[in-house]
């Protein structure tokens, strides 16, 4: 019997942006593609900050799919512009996007999102999610046939990112639409975000779903420390808030919130990066940060405004 020549074998590979509003599910369906906790989801909008790639290879194909902030009307801070930026740069030399919107609603932002769309040459998917939760099954399909009218969409599909309801439809269109190339990242690898940057990211999850619908937005997360002893990693980590006031919101009489944000904190941790993990948080004040250039470019926001 020959052996198999698998230089003989045709890869794939591609990038995929996932474009769409705040809070229509981008980040859940990136998780559940690569089935790994990458971008942090709540049901806040705005929640993702950063584009956050997501690596899926499998046997000769390599789809590299972008998260990106929701894009959102008006930009009256330097994080708003910044978030906005950031999902619009995620466009550039794609070959596939994925356009999600929320079952049959289309809003404002989602016309917005469209317009953007408008000069994109590539295949664009209108992914149609959280159709599990639709009262009435029968809406759906009137409604797609709506959304037809609204642009040359190379398919609409609709999904339950959620439950993973007809991802497996999606991901074999994706699939075929990737253009034939070498693979850019190593197999096994799922991501390009540094552990650092995980971390801080599985802090701040923590710290949306605990804290009231205003405070998670003056909030951001930087890793101080991490050092790895033989059977323990210690992390010591700020949680970067803007005004005094919103001190003991975050850490609670007594410290008593502080404490269990950290403890579920680090049980995601441990479960990254399979070791038993120190983790040590302080709060500490940098006021007007979120509408401050030079602070977010000192807490990791790098990119030009």
């Amino acid at each position: 019997m020959n052996d198999i020549d698998t230089n003989s074998i045709t890869t794939k590979s591609g990038y995929v942006a996932i474009i769409g509003r705040p809070n229509v599910g981008k980040s859940t369906l990136l998780n559940k593609i690569v089935g790994q906790k990458l971008s942090i989801t709540s049901r806040k909008p705005q929640t993702t900050r950063n584009r956050i790639l997501g690596i899926q290879t499998i046997d000769n194909v390599q789809i590299i799919y972008i998260d990106t902030p929701g894009i959102h009307e008006g930009e009256k801070i330097a994080l708003n512009k910044y978030m906005n930026k950031e999902a619009r740069a995620a466009l550039r030399e794609v070959d596939v996007v994925l356009f999600m919107i929320e079952s049959t609603r289309w809003l404002a932002e989602d016309e917005l999102v469209l317009n953007l769309l408008s000069h994109i040459t590539v295949p664009i998917l209108l992914v149609v999610n959280k159709v599990d939760m639709l009262s009435e099954k029968e809406w759906l399909l009137p409604h797609i046939e709506q959304l037809t009218k609204k642009h040359a969409f190379t398919e609409i599909i609709p999904i339950s990112a959620k439950k993973g309801s007809n991802l497996l439809k999606l991901q074999k269109t994706i699939t075929d639409l990737m253009p034939i190339g070498p693979h850019y990242f190593p197999l096994g690898q799922i991501t390009d975000k540094t552990i650092r940057f995980q971390i801080s990211e599985i802090i701040r999850e923590k710290l949306t779903r605990f804290l009231s619908k205003e405070l998670p937005y003056s909030i951001m997360i930087e890793i101080e420390s991490f050092i790895k002893e033989e059977k323990i990693i210690k992390i010591h980590a700020i949680i970067w808030v803007e005004r005094e006031s919103q001190k003991p919101i975050v850490i609670g009489e007594g410290g008593i919130r502080l404490r269990e944000i950290g403890r579920r904190a680090r049980i995601n941790i441990e479960n990254l990066l399979g070791q038993k993990v120190f983790l040590k948080l302080w709060v500490k004040v940098k006021a007007n940060w979120s509408d401050d250039i030079r602070a977010l470019h000192s807490l990791g926001l790098n990119d030009e405004l």
